[in-house]
């Protein structure tokens, strides 16, 4: 199943999940997979960036395990922390599980090896967080060791391989895998971006990271994203932009956001999945070509369509595939 969704309103109350997380966690859309892409006309900084940003969606801070200040929970929470915490704190809870970990490097793995990708980078903060995200860079370095990963000069080496993965032995042999602390990766996404292929990181992380990939090829309208689960997907825009966009049939239909992101792989009804690896806004069907173009002449009139129709004509070209 492969669902397209529109924006959906933020919940006003302040214990209530927003509903993309709610969705998230419900279908189990455990992977985020952003591509960051440079396009031929639109205007940016850089040139010729292919980043892959691969984050995990339903651990980390986001989990929405958090407790208000002065609750019973709260209270708790700061007893147990014995004077680490001030009396006056509200609290969340950062969740990592070796399930969590595993399955979103795997996805990340899987991913490099379906798309003929060279690089992994783990991105962590673990100098700091030594138990969580100390955990999420051993669960990494077990699954890249299974998958028969070079790492990288100075990447401390796995224990032992995954042994949950042995099927898996030799699949990752021309992959290197190495690790960045995430405020070190930020300068070097800056610096040197041409360095760096398939980023997978922790939830809190991939959400900064994934501007910061945009940023670098052009904005946020030209770096589509899919939540990704094993047996369902779901796309959307990014909600920054639509929440710019007021009025019925205003937003810009030919906006460069494929319905399913070039590169991302789509769940089957089995389980398995099938990639698309085109690098371009497009797609091919039995031979056909069909093209979402982007007008990047902002002095010329937009064209004669709005959202709905754009959307009746792709709906229809997929009904005819």
């Amino acid at each position: 199943m492969s669902p397209l969704k529109a924006r959906l309103p933020r919940p006003s109350a302040p214990a209530s999940a927003p509903v993309n997380v709610a969705l998230r966690k419900e279908l189990d859309l455990y992977a985020c997979i952003r591509p960051c892409k440079s396009y031929k006309g639109v205007r940016s900084r850089y040139e010729n960036i292919d980043l892959v940003i691969v984050r995990e969606n339903t651990e980390d801070l986001y989990a929405g395990v958090e407790y208000d200040l002065g609750t019973p929970e709260a209270q708790k929470i700061i007893e147990m922390a014995g004077g680490k915490i001030r009396s006056d704190s509200a609290i969340s809870i950062k969740p990592f599980s070796i399930t969590g970990v595993r399955r979103i490097i795997k996805m990340a793995f899987d991913y490099a090896i379906e798309n003929k990708r060279k690089k992994i980078t783990a991105v962590c903060k673990a100098n700091i967080m030594k138990y969580t995200d100390g955990l999420f860079y051993r669960i990494a370095r077990e699954v890249a060791a299974a998958y028969g990963a070079k790492f990288a000069p100075g990447t401390p080496a796995a224990e032992k391989p995954d042994p949950t993965l042995a099927e898996y032995a030799g699949k990752g042999a021309g992959i290197e895998y190495d690790e960045w602390l995430v405020d070190a990766m930020c300068m070097q996404l800056v610096q040197k971006p041409e360095n760096y292929d398939v980023l997978v990181m922790p939830n809190l992380y991939g959400d900064i990271l994934y501007d910061l990939g945009a940023g670098l090829v052009g904005g946020l309208g030209v770096a589509p994203g899919a939540n990704i689960g094993d047996g369902c997907a779901l796309f959307e825009g990014h909600p920054r932009l639509r929440a710019q966009v007021q009025g019925p049939e205003q937003g810009q239909p030919h906006r460069p956001h494929p319905l399913r992101p070039s590169h991302a792989p789509i769940p089957q009804g089995d389980g398995s999945r099938r990639q698309t690896r085109k690098g371009r806004l497009g797609s091919h069907r039995r031979g056909q070509r069909c093209h979402l173009r982007h007008e990047t002449r902002p002095q010329r009139p937009p064209p004669p369509v709005g959202t709905s129709q754009m959307a009746d004509a792709i709906i229809a070209k997929i009904n005819a595939a």
